[in-house]
């Protein structure tokens, strides 16, 4: 079963959110508060919006997306964050699932893509992506700005 997520899941969310970051190994680079994710997915303001695939009423895995938008196309998109299933739940169509739920709710909307990133390494992922028909970028280079490069870049020292 997919269901959009509740302030309620924000704990589930939570730790979906840092067994994703163990199985890429980026554990460290987690920092994540809970009551912060509470407010920036179902404060006045919500940043993200999460999706959560369950089985058995428990939840095995999450789609955290958002909306961007193209200027070629003139259209708002969907950018999917993360998609993560348990590994110990894989196999069972959560990730299609969950997946093909976003790329609904994309559609709905009147998106004109759905764009997510995945790391180099995690050949079960590309895998399972160009099965759908997804295609990767190899024309695009990510960047990203963080911690004192962010704020430097923004003009604001310290």
């Amino acid at each position: 079963m997919i269901r959009a997520a509740t302030v309620e899941d924000t704990k589930t969310i939570g730790k979906l959110i840092r067994g994703l970051a163990e199985y890429e190994r980026l554990s460290s680079e987690v920092v994540l508060d809970d009551e912060k994710l509470e407010d920036h997915l179902f404060g006045p303001r919500p940043f993200a919006e999460v999706l959560l695939a369950e089985e058995a009423g428990e939840a095995v895995g999450f789609a955290l997306f958002f909306t961007n938008y193209s200027t070629f196309l003139g259209k708002p998109g969907i950018y999917l964050e993360d998609l993560f299933v348990r590994p110990e739940h894989r196999g069972k169509g959560h990730g299609k699932a969950l997946l093909g739920a976003v790329a609904k709710i994309a559609l709905a909307r009147g998106s004109g893509r759905m764009e997510w990133a995945v790391l180099n390494w995690n050949k079960p992922s590309i895998e399972f992506y160009r099965s759908l028909g997804a295609v990767p970028m190899s024309d695009w280079t990510l960047f990203r700005l963080t911690g004192e490069k962010l704020s430097g870049v923004a003009g604001i020292k310290g």
